[in-house]
């Protein structure tokens, strides 16, 4: 019986997520002043750190503390759960490895700010016209991307199914 090989090999791709996404927090952390902006593009974009107890735009940040914790056992579970896909998944599908990977590796990274200090590390900071995007990190950035794949490979295999 012959081994196929699988696509764990894309944790390659996770674990360079999560090395870029503790790097640009720790130079956020050392360079900018919390909740201080650093215009970028005057009106747009800005350098501003924050810190983040909840999830995804802040859902949960008020909450008691309970939920650094559920949101750690979630990342924790979501990779565990990914990585035995990606076992389960052809080396050269890179459809599915590719996200996958991508969503191991911010959440990781998140997780790592979650046990470290608490709460995420976010410092990338746009407006839209008015409307101010919650900050985010590198690591939400690989998540959103990573689901984005999911989606659109996903549609794009049915069509081709």
């Amino acid at each position: 019986m012959s081994v196929k090989p699988n696509a764990l090999p894309w944790l390659w791709l996770s674990l360079a997520v999560i090395a870029l996404d503790l790097a640009t927090k720790y130079l956020a952390l050392d360079l900018l002043e919390p909740y201080r902006p650093v215009a970028v593009i005057e009106g747009v974009f800005y350098w501003t750190l924050v810190f983040n107890e909840g999830a995804a735009f802040s859902f949960l940040a008020s909450a008691s503390g309970w939920q650094r914790w559920f949101f750690s056992v979630a990342a924790i579970g979501i990779s565990a759960m990914l990585v035995v896909w990606l076992r389960n998944t052809p080396r050269n599908d890179w459809r599915t490895a590719l996200p996958f990977a991508l969503i191991i590796g911010g959440a990781l990274g998140n997780l790592y700010d979650r046990l470290r200090w608490g709460h995420v590390v976010d410092f990338v900071d746009v407006y839209i016209g008015s409307y101010n995007y919650p900050a985010f990190n590198l690591a939400d950035s690989a998540i959103v991307a990573g689901a984005i794949g999911i989606v659109v490979f996903g549609f794009r295999q049915q069509k081709e199914g």
